[in-house]
């Protein structure tokens, strides 16, 4: 009998190429936990541009990214309320009263009823969004000052009526005689309260992120151990650089209610042997995508202060880093759903003059395992590039040794509309500390679409 996840694979097309040409090519990732010697200083060209303000990030906070269901900027920058020009926030699931919740949050922080706010969605890039829409209202001279970010809780996601409940309560407020009412009250059955949740399934394709991600790995001849070796890596990491003090962008949170919070809480290593242990989440019993090497539902919030260089430097601050090309790519939802950084990364490169060798700090956001090791294998595969890219060539994968030490999304959390910021700001930091020059944010998101930006550290 065919297997439930040999049945699924033959929806990817080309499959047994895929796993032909990756199967022989395992990437283990156990040799890296070890792997985090800083880079050395390179000495390059700066990507700035003639006739282009310089957009510049002077800092950076977020909350501590929480387990779903457990328990600022204007203190660390003390940036005068009045001088921000516009506010700019993304989120992916909406509280219909909070819709537009970046207005919400500045007036809620206290700032001019006159600064202008929106909010964008844009699935797990939605806060990278926020930053790249920030970088054009300044490249464009019709701000200097925006302050951009991300939130996103989980633990209180809005959950509707059933449609047909719905229809009835409009239909009963729009009713004008007691014979209208009594004649659509009648009409109820006790299936009408069946609540519906948000959404966890693609719209275009009616599959879960999870399912994808499986597939993905299958695709790549990715292994469960792999997977478990790359989380494995992931929380060692996270805790290591938790411990020693570099996660600096997080700031103490009170939680209504419960106590303050100061350190992420899902930063959990265990063992491959435990992590071995737990059933496949998704495609059963055959899947290899687990509850250990996947991200985990989170609460949390971030945002950083942009500003064009010469207003920065006037008042004063000492920017962090530079903010300059960066790209968004789309592809098929259904089989390449996850591949965003592949396809985002040579464009980026592209467009910024640079080689992967150039690139000293790489922050990707890490959906599961089997996702970061699908990607780095198809930027490492001539056969890709050329077969579903259109490239000649291959642009190379990411050393491990500059790749996300300090941890990802699978160890830190993943909160949606929140990841972006804490990419950017993570890149700037390890920069800060390395003596790197550039670095280079990528993440995927729902929807088949892709991020990549190039950061460049800020001259001492």
């Amino acid at each position: 009998m065919t297997s439930l996840l040999t049945y699924t694979l033959k929806y990817l097309p080309s499959t047994s190429q895929w796993a032909l040409r990756f199967s022989m090519r395992p990437l283990s990732c156990s040799s890296q936990l070890r792997a985090a010697a800083a880079v050395k200083a390179k000495s390059k060209q700066t990507l700035a541009k003639p006739n282009m303000r310089n957009i510049v990030v002077v800092d950076g906070v977020r909350t501590p990214f929480l387990l779903s269901g457990t328990s600022g900027l204007l203190h660390r920058t003390s940036v005068p309320k009045d001088v921000v020009d516009y506010i700019i926030f993304g989120t992916v699931i909406q509280e219909v009263k909070t819709s537009n919740v970046a207005r919400e949050a500045a007036l809620g922080a206290g700032f001019s009823d006159k600064t202008p706010a929106h909010t964008v969605t844009m699935a797990c890039i939605s806060s990278n969004q926020a930053m790249t829409t920030a970088v054009g209202l300044i490249a464009s001279g019709q701000c200097d000052v925006v302050v951009a970010g991300g939130v996103e809780l989980m633990s209180d996601v809005p959950i509707r009526h059933s449609r047909k409940m719905r229809k009835m309560m409009l239909d009963l407020s729009k009713a004008k005689t007691l014979g209208q009412r009594l004649s659509l009250v009648s009409k109820f059955r006790l299936n009408f309260l069946s609540p519906e949740l948000p959404a966890v399934a693609e719209f275009s394709t009616n599959e879960t992120m999870g399912h994808s991600a499986d597939r993905l790995a299958a695709a790549f001849a990715i292994s469960r151990l792999e997977q478990d070796e790359y989380a494995l890596r992931s929380h060692s990491l996270a805790k290591k650089a938790q411990g020693e003090g570099l996660l600096s962008d997080v700031v103490p949170f009170k939680v209504p209610g419960k106590d303050t919070v100061t350190q992420d809480n899902g930063i959990r290593p265990s063992s491959l042997e435990q992590m071995a242990k737990l059933k496949p989440a998704f495609i059963k019993p055959y899947g290899t995508v687990t509850a250990a090497n996947s991200s985990f539902l989170t609460d949390g919030a971030s945002a950083v202060l942009i500003l064009a260089e010469e207003k920065a430097l006037a008042m004063g601050y000492k920017p962090k880093a530079y903010l300059r090309d960066f790209v968004y790519v789309s592809q098929d939802p259904k089989d390449q759903l996850l591949l965003g950084p592949t396809y985002a990364t040579p464009k980026v490169l592209e467009k910024a003059g640079l080689t992967m060798n150039d690139i000293d700090a790489f922050e990707f956001h890490e959906a599961f395992s089997g996702q970061i090791l699908a990607n780095l294998k198809a930027m490492d595969s001539d056969w890709f590039a050329q077969n579903y890219m259109g490239r000649k060539t291959k642009v190379g994968s990411p050393p491990l040794e500059k790749f996300n030490i300090w941890g990802g999304s699978l160890s830190l959390g993943h909160p949606f509309g929140a990841t972006g910021c804490r990419l950017v700001m993570a890149t700037a930091n390890r920069l800060q500390k390395e003596g790197g020059q550039y670095g280079l944010v990528a993440a995927c998101a729902a929807g088949g679409q892709g991020h990549a930006m190039i950061v460049e550290a800020y001259p001492k």
